[in-house]
């Protein structure tokens, strides 16, 4: 369990009455405490912001990571809620009941652990109940997807609802994705019902509320910071942007996903953003090259893509104009922002894409669909490009989103704090994961978990802080991380990372492990596991000590219609 030495004494005194909100600031950075916003991304690949060498135009982001700073080695939990409770706990998605997402609820049917599964405990306090408690006002907006199934009902439960969370005020929707033109709005504890103009989208919205928020908020001369997790639907299918943000991008796509892989490949080591030394490894080989495609299918998929671009140039368009009432309102300076993704680039529509339906197979003919293509990317349809292009939003990592691979797990992030960070610009090349977000912030607000809350023992916190980071580029990152989702497993250790792709209805003991150098090979090209046994075995046997410290007890094997997404989801190993 990673805890820095300063959090260990804070946790210590957590349990004493001499605890108190001067002696947690007795460490203080000086200077009025932080206002806070997180911004969420959804399934927006590693390569896919301009500022991490993407071609889509993202100049907010961008303008962040100039003033702020790049992480190029920051993991995630692969699936979105899983990195989520993550990021707001500082716990390991297992130790929280949050192995996947809640509605793979459905599919468990009578599993023992049910009645706790994705139920994040109570005695798991959040970032949002500690900063609330120290005086901060806490708003959530936009995705939530932390809420029980049987909590979604409009007369149920609202337990862990984000206003039974620490959260002030809620605005945004409840489940995994929604609709951008009609999504599922909730307000604090209830469904709204309203009518959408014409010229609605869920992410002007979204900032339409948060910038409401932040102006109120300083009408008031509230003598207290705030804390915004902003959670955008941005770029989750269905993919739906108006047509002239993705108009731009249909000449470039036409190149198909091949070419472009290739050209962000060169231009991220162009922008010192991975090695110049890195292999990028090669197609997935049940993903198709672009050259075998007919022509109807690369007129349709080269317009998939081009929504997708312009989907997250309009979403930067929003957080720009966040950016400005930060500014306008002069909180701009003294406002930590920290941006990510949930999880790696979209890996669930196969090889075909999802045309007018999400999670079915898509069985219009492309003809049809060249036919429709105006159709893509407005509320006729609810798209999601095909895999491929998953792999070019993950360049140069081995595959996608749900997989143990960097392609699912690595993500962009960007911390930017003008009060802190003394080198804008800088890229960061520590190991970070999710869990360490929160007692990042946690000790930038001068504050830190609490111990024992109302009388109940908290769980021990596994993140640490990165914040020292923040300010050199040679302070010490995380060293160990454990992965596990959907019986696929793999761990960190420093410079090696070992990873295993379990195939279903076997024994875990049956598992093929590879085994990668991240020194010298950033991307998990080369498997060097036949090369280094002893090695792969130290691994293996520190996985083992990690799931005993933060897993659920004996490893389950994953339910049949998790095995059976063959084409999304190929759990052979790759020769």
């Amino acid at each position: 369990m990673h805890i820095s030495r300063r959090g260990f004494v804070a946790t210590l005194l957590a349990t004493t009455t001499l605890y108190s909100v001067a002696a947690a600031r007795s460490a203080g950075r000086g200077g009025p405490r932080p206002n806070i916003i997180t911004i969420v991304l959804d399934d927006v690949g590693y390569s896919d912001l301009g500022c991490f060498g993407a071609e889509i135009r993202t100049p907010a982001m961008d303008s962040l990571a100039t003033a702020g700073l790049r992480y190029v080695h920051f993991d995630t939990k692969s699936v979105c809620a899983s990195t989520r409770a993550s990021m707001l706990t500082g716990r390991n998605s297992h130790t929280i009941n949050m192995p996947d997402v809640p509605d793979v609820a459905a599919v468990l049917g009578k599993d023992p652990n049910m009645a706790r599964l994705f139920r994040v405990p109570g005695n798991a306090q959040n970032m949002a109940q500690v900063l609330q408690k120290q005086g901060y006002a806490t708003w959530a907006v936009g995705k939530w997807h932390l809420i029980p199934m049987d909590e979604l009902g409009p007369n149920t439960s609202r337990e862990h609802w984000p206003l039974q969370r620490g959260f002030d005020y809620f605005y945004g929707f409840p489940r995994g994705w929604t609709d951008q033109y009609r999504p599922e709005l909730v307000e604090n504890d209830l469904y709204l019902e309203r009518d959408f103009p014409a010229d609605y989208h869920l992410s002007a919205d979204l900032a339409d509320k948060a910038i409401r928020l932040i102006e109120d908020h300083a009408a008031a001369k509230a003598d207290k910071p705030f804390f915004m997790n902003l959670g955008f639907g941005t770029a989750h299918s269905p993919i739906q942007v108006a047509r002239k943000y993705s108009a731009p991008y249909d000449a470039i796509y036409e190149k198909g996903w091949d070419a472009i892989r290739e050209e962000r490949f060169t231009r991220m080591k162009r922008m010192g953003l991975i090695p110049a030394n890195t292999r990028m490894p090669p197609r997935e080989t049940r993903d198709r090259a672009w050259d075998d495609l007919s022509d109807d299918e690369k007129a349709v998929f080269a317009r998939y893509m081009a929504v997708y671009a312009g989907f997250i140039e309009h979403c930067d368009e929003q957080i720009g104009r966040l950016l400005d009432a930060l500014r306008e309102k002069a909180l701009f300076d003294n406002t930590i922002i920290v941006l990510i993704s949930d999880n790696g680039a979209a890996s669930e529509a196969g090889q075909a894409g999802f045309f007018d339906g999400l999670y079915r197979a898509n069985t219009i003919p492309t003809a049809e669909q060249r036919a429709r293509i105006d159709e893509l990317g407005t509320a006729k349809t609810q798209a999601e490009y095909p895999r491929p292009w998953a792999m070019v939003g993950d360049t140069p990592l081995r595959r996608y989103k749900l997989w143990p691979y960097s392609g699912g797990t690595r993500t962009p992030m960007i911390f930017h704090w003008p009060r802190h960070v003394i080198d804008p610009g800088a890229i960061r090349r520590q190991f970070v994961d999710v869990v360490d977000i929160a007692p990042t912030l946690l000790e930038a607000a001068d504050t830190w978990f609490d111990a024992v809350v109302d009388g109940v023992t908290q769980i021990p916190v596994a993140g640490r802080s990165f914040l020292s980071s923040v300010q050199s580029r040679k302070a010490p990152g995380r060293q160990v991380q454990y992965f596990e989702l959907r019986g696929n497993r793999a761990i960190t250790s420093g410079r090696w990372r070992a990873v295993a792709m379990h195939d279903c209805g076997h024994p875990y003991a049956n598992d093929r492990w590879e085994l990668f150098d991240l020194e010298t090979d950033f991307a998990e090209s080369t498997d060097l596991a036949a090369r280094y046994p002893a090695k792969v075995n130290e691994l293996k046997a520190l996985w083992d000590d990690q799931w005993a410290r933060y897993g659920t007890g004996e490893l389950a094997q994953p339910t049949a219609l998790t095995c059976r997404y063959s084409d999304m989801f190929d759990r052979r190993p790759v020769d």
